[in-house]
């Protein structure tokens, strides 16, 4: 999921901590959002990287679209996972940027009103491009459908430093380069969005957009922490949308 990463590297993101099993990962926050989400709209997995969570979204939504802007990861999506052009439980893979809101304005002529799964995109993404996706969002979900946000919280910073085996989160580089970090550069401090829930909102807000649902829960990734056990980290979650 690398389509707006800060440092503009195509295709390599995929093969980090966002491609976590589906398992762990979509199979978790399915239970989250199904019940905010209209089962006969499209769903859209934004920043889809490897198609791993856009392959199991799809024998539950269809049709399901994986974007990014990647075309490195897209082919291997398409190698790995296959794809389906529309047809059921097979998703259909494009060549889109998450931030490109006149992109998905056109998607949404397409599909018409879609569900959207939005996951760690924000907090690799450029400052001035968070707006962006919000409205790239804002223009997916219409007026009946819905997105699930979900994004690693700032204190995320200190169980990366563990896995990393920094003494403390300020020894961590940024962007991050320890083996599978790169792609959760500055999760805190002045390039990350700080605080939570409301911060998190805030974009969708100026977007049209409303909370009607947010917690909490840990966000699996592919690394491990020192003493071997699966390196969680804290995160928050939204559904946003404009039906109440």
């Amino acid at each position: 999921m690398n389509a707006t990463s800060r440092d503009g590297r195509a295709g390599d993101t995929w093969d980090g901590n966002w491609s976590s099993d589906p398992a762990i990962t979509a199979a978790v926050h399915l239970p989250i959002f199904e019940k905010y989400f209209d089962p006969d709209l499209p769903l859209v997995d934004a920043d889809c990287g490897n198609g791993a969570q856009t392959a199991f979204l799809a024998g539950r939504f269809h049709p399901c679209v994986g974007i990014d802007r990647s075309a490195e990861a897209l082919e291997r999506a398409r190698t790995v996972v296959g794809e389906g052009a529309g047809h059921r439980s097979a998703p259909d893979f494009r060549r889109l940027d998450a931030a490109d809101p006149d992109a998905m304005r056109r998607l949404h002529e397409e599909l018409g009103d879609a569900n959207v799964y939005l996951r760690g995109v924000l907090q690799r993404s450029e400052p001035d491009h968070r707006p962006r996706v919000a409205e790239s969002v804002a223009a997916l979900v219409g007026e009946r459908g819905r997105a699930f946000v979900v994004e690693a919280a700032p204190t995320a910073r200190a169980a990366l430093a563990r896995g990393a085996e920094a003494a403390d989160p300020t020894e961590l580089p940024g962007p991050l380069d320890a083996p599978g970090l790169s792609d959760l550069s500055h999760l805190s401090g002045e390039h990350g969005p700080e605080g939570g829930l409301p911060e998190l909102a805030d974009p969708f807000d100026e977007a049209g957009l409303r909370v009607l649902a947010a917690g909490s829960l840990p966000l699996s990734t592919t690394e491990f922490e020192p003493d071997g056990s699966r390196l969680d980290l804290p995160a928050n979650w939204l559904v946003v949308g404009r039906a109440g």
